[in-house]
């Protein structure tokens, strides 16, 4: 295992080394001590910056697969109880289509996990061999007489360096001080209370509520894994050392982070977290005078379902060149004087703004009010440009 994982241990002995240069550079203390676990903090923030990319697929595809969870039962639905391989065949061939069709797979949300256990388990066994590094008897089994840049004096600094006296690299089933234990178990629970609460963000507030139900494979798979989850650490975390423990401490504060900033400012459509999302910035636009984003969109629809009318659906004819440039030239005319027609609309709106203010409205009925008459306004002046188009054709 140390042959394969060999190029990995080298890279986050590296990491490590390079981290802790600085931190002493910027003046935390030589030898053993806190720049040391920093390190191992400092590695895994370099890790989760390098699979950032990753996190954004993993973010659409996690919304893929809860937009579609409706069309993915009905799918389910239709071959219930068919249990004859053509029936199972057609089925798998209808859900890869819907997967294909959103952009999303099953397994893209497991990329990250899965990048980081070749390095997880490289620190491991980069803090297994601190003692034999730093006794010089690493180079017995290996043939190398350090790891990297992590020569037997830093092994024996990474060795000594401690995290409330539990030493980085003992373990529960190793150690024979309290220390280690009581830090091991806490640790522990650490990682238990932030894996769950971020599953639990996922599940509650950043999922919609059509796909909130107890057959939605999606839905039973993170409440089984909200389960399974701190009883995998309690069995796993007692085998690891405290600096592996620190790792994945810090990556789950990470994970648990990362998903916070993303439910508030790029939540689901149809959750709980996009309603508050939408009610923060229509508080905004209402302190601006803007309307809110319904009014908005209400507005922009109507507009473009009156353009649709106007043009009755149908394929818009080319035009030849000649009457291309006599219509460029009308346009441009049409657009340099678009600034006086604008002018003269806000002209326009100062005495029914007068009237609004004296009927009583309140500044978003005002600010709406005004905003669809504006669209109005363009939209009349657009089905103008165009049936005079229409007229030189």
């Amino acid at each position: 295992m140390d042959t394969i994982l060999w190029p990995l241990k080298v890279a986050v002995a590296w990491v490590m080394v390079r981290i802790h240069d600085v931190l002493v550079l910027i003046g935390m203390g030589k030898g053993p001590g806190a720049a040391w676990v920093l390190s191992i903090v400092g590695l895994t923030i370099v890790m989760r910056l390098l699979i950032m990319p990753l996190f954004v697929r993993q973010i659409r595809a996690s919304r893929g697969m809860q937009l579609m969870q409706p069309e993915l039962k009905a799918i389910q639905d239709k071959y219930k109880g068919k249990k004859d391989q053509a029936s199972r065949q057609r089925m798998q061939e209808e859900m890869m289509a819907l997967y294909r069709k959103h952009g999303t797979n099953p397994f893209s949300s497991c990329f990250p996990i899965l990048l980081q256990m070749p390095v997880f388990f490289a620190l491991f066994r980069v803090l297994a061999n601190l003692q034999s590094v730093a006794e010089g008897t690493y180079a017995v089994h290996t043939g190398h007489d350090s790891i990297g840049l992590l020569t037997a004096a830093l092994a024996d600094e990474v060795q000594h360096s401690t995290v409330f006296g539990a030493s980085l690299s003992s373990s529960f089933m190793n150690a024979s001080d309290s220390a280690t234990k009581i830090v091991t178990v806490v640790m522990i629970v650490m990682m238990s209370v932030t894996q769950w609460y971020t599953m639990a963000q996922l599940s509650t507030k950043n999922m919609p509520e059509s796909a909130k139900t107890s057959d939605n494979p999606m839905m039973r798979s993170q409440k089984i894994m909200m389960t399974v989850m701190p009883i995998f650490f309690a069995f796993t975390g007692i085998q690891f050392q405290i600096g592996v423990l620190v790792y994945w401490v810090t990556t789950n504060l990470w994970t648990m982070g990362q998903q916070f900033f993303t439910i508030r400012n790029m939540p689901a459509p149809g959750s709980e977290a996009e309603k508050k999302y939408r009610a923060r910035i229509n508080a905004k636009r209402a302190r601006r005078g803007q309307p809110s984003l319904e009014e908005e969109e209400a507005a922009q629809r109507a507009a473009e379902a009156a353009e649709r009318g106007q043009t009755g659906g149908q394929r818009v004819q080319p035009v030849r060149k000649s009457r291309q440039r006599r219509a460029s030239s009308a346009l441009a005319s049409a657009d340099a004087g678009q600034d006086l027609v604008d002018d003269g609309a806000d002209a326009e709106e100062s005495a029914p703004s007068r009237r609004e203010n004296a009927a009583g409205l309140t500044p978003e009925e005002i600010s709406r009010r005004r905003y669809e008459r504006r669209a109005r306004q363009r939209q009349q002046r657009r089905n103008k440009n165009q049936g005079g188009k229409k007229r030189r054709r």
